[in-house]
């Protein structure tokens, strides 16, 4: 097969990118470089780079007429977002739609978009919301996923197009950056590493639903290949884990002696995170395998090897 992933270069685009050449297929990576890394992009991969809102993009796919497309370039950063809704809204919601579009014309089977279920979510009293949830986002970012959402699911029901949401819980792992929520993990690690004492703002019991990068590429494949997926999956573990828990399995693996460094809240920010994963558990048959207390050290080891340490 022809895949194509927007956001290849990426941290988690690249990680859908090797599985499929793993898979044996031929793989073109679309990314503008804006955060993404040319290194990430695995060996045997076609990097494109160009921008989703381009109509170098839409050329791209028409001639090279993907049977599936992974949809992971976006605007990321939720302060971002609420500092600037314009060009997150330009990207997250005007991006996707050219993706979709283009897609549909090369009469592409599948489309995956890479949503989220924390920002659209925002903090509810049921915990841990199922997808049929009504949203309550605290930011533009959650507000434009959920809009990509819902033009997924028209082309989905207007053309030959199935697509699927993946709310993605907060992923972590190798090639990892510290932007976004999951950066915590990216941010901790290497100031551990270098012995510097970790940031945590307010008193660390704010909670995620932190999984691991190898569980979400496998979601993303279940998904593809049950030919009935349609619509949004929330896929995380299921479980909150407390910043203060996250911080002291990194300090272990990173063998870090020194204490954490709390400072004051950050104003707006979600108290809760996490996504109730029994509809992609009943109809995709995914769960995670990957804990925090094995994922986490993986991700400090490639970390300490980047840093030369």
């Amino acid at each position: 097969m022809r895949p194509l992933v927007t956001g290849g270069a990426g941290f988690i685009g690249s990680h859908i990118a090797t599985a499929l050449l793993d898979a044996d297929h031929e793989v073109v990576v679309i990314d503008n470089l804006s955060s993404g890394k040319t290194e990430n992009v695995p060996d045997g991969a076609t990097l494109e780079k160009c921008d989703i809102l381009s109509h170098d993009a839409a050329e791209i796919i028409a001639d090279w007429r993907p049977e599936a497309i992974f949809h992971h370039a976006a605007q990321m950063d939720v302060r971002r977002s609420v500092a600037n809704p314009g060009f997150d809204a330009e990207t997250n919601v005007v991006g996707t739609v050219r993706v979709l579009e283009a897609a549909r014309q090369a009469k592409c089977a599948f489309f995956q978009l890479a949503s989220t279920g924390g920002a659209i979510y925002g903090d509810q009293e049921q915990r841990p919301p199922p997808e049929e949830t009504a949203p309550s986002s605290d930011s533009p970012y959650g507000v434009s996923k959920l809009c990509g959402e819902h033009y997924v699911d028209y082309y989905g029901r207007t053309s030959e197009l199935r697509g699927v949401s993946l709310r993605y819980g907060n992923v972590y792992g190798p090639r990892q950056d510290p932007h976004g929520e999951a950066g915590v993990v990216a941010i901790f690690a290497q100031r551990m590493l270098r012995g510097d004492a970790p940031p945590v703002f307010g008193d660390g019991k704010q909670t995620r639903d932190y999984i691991y990068v190898d569980d979400v590429v496998a979601a993303v494949f279940a998904a593809w290949h049950h030919p009935h997926a349609r619509g949004a999956y929330n896929v995380g573990t299921g479980n909150e884990a407390a910043v203060n828990r996250l911080a002291e399995v990194i300090k272990e693996a990173c063998g870090f002696d020194g204490e954490i460094a709390y400072g004051d809240a950050r104003k707006g920010e979600q108290r809760t995170s996490c996504g109730d994963i029994t509809r992609a558990r009943n109809q995709l048959g995914w769960e995670p395998k990957v804990s925090i207390e094995g994922g986490l050290p993986q991700t400090v080891e490639w970390f300490r090897q980047r840093l030369g340490g």
